[in-house]
Parts: C-alpha cells; sequence; structure tokens
C-alpha cells in the first residue's frame, strides 16, 4: 500500500511539473523559431509578408490597396529604439514589428510613396 501511495505522489508531481518544464523551455524557442521565419519584402507593386512557427503563412498586400500606413511605439520599443509598421487596407491591417526606429521610418516613407505612385 506505502508503494502505491508514494508512485501516486510521484506521478502527481510529474503531472505539474512536466508542463511548466516544457512551457519554461518552450517559450524561448517558440519566440526564436518565430523571429527566424519571420520575413517582409517591399516591391513597387505588393508587400510580400511571411511568418509562423508551425504553420506558415504568406501575406501579399497590393500597394493599389494600401490606404495608409503608420508607425507604433509602444513603452518597451521606445526604451529599446524600435517600432512597428501598420499597413491599412480596406480589408483590415498588417503589422511589421520590432524595426529600428530609423528603418521603420524609412520603410514607411517607402510604402506610402509607393501606395501614392500606384494611385496616381
Amino acid at each position: 500500500m506505502a508503494i502505491r501511495d508514494d508512485l501516486s505522489g510521484v506521478l502527481a508531481t510529474l503531472a505539474w511539473v512536466l508542463p511548466l518544464a516544457s512551457l519554461v523551455a518552450g517559450t524561448p524557442v517558440s519566440a526564436e523559431l518565430r523571429w527566424r521565419r519571420w520575413r517582409w519584402e517591399v516591391r513597387e507593386h505588393e508587400i510580400d509578408l511571411r511568418r509562423g512557427t508551425l504553420v506558415l503563412r504568406r501575406t501579399l498586400i497590393p500597394m493599389a490597396r494600401v490606404q495608409h500606413v503608420e508607425t507604433e511605439r509602444g513603452l518597451l520599443e521606445q526604451w529599446l529604439g524600435l517600432a512597428t509598421v501598420e499597413i491599412h487596407t480596406a480589408a483590415g491591417s498588417h503589422k511589421i514589428p520590432l524595426l529600428g526606429d530609423y528603418d521603420a521610418g524609412l520603410m514607411r516613407a517607402r510604402i506610402a510613396e509607393l501606395a501614392r505612385t500606384v494611385d496616381g
């Protein structure tokens, strides 16, 4: 009877420790995979976004559909000198996160210029 009680105590402990350990170990791995798989390219007629960890997603945004583009900087991003570029279309918005502040400004200006050129 004592062996059975010891075994159930060990199993109960493992039921808590294993998921917690996998969460602690998996979080940095997941973030690293997400960062390594994030790609974007601004072309004359479209913006190509590729992202995902297990499921890869690719989005093509035609320049003719871009309504406006903006940069966003939260408190942590400001402290780290980073910014997020947000591209707005009639169907919604798309973000390119964690760019250097200067690079985000250049990208915003480039997309805005290309979107104006396509319209005109």
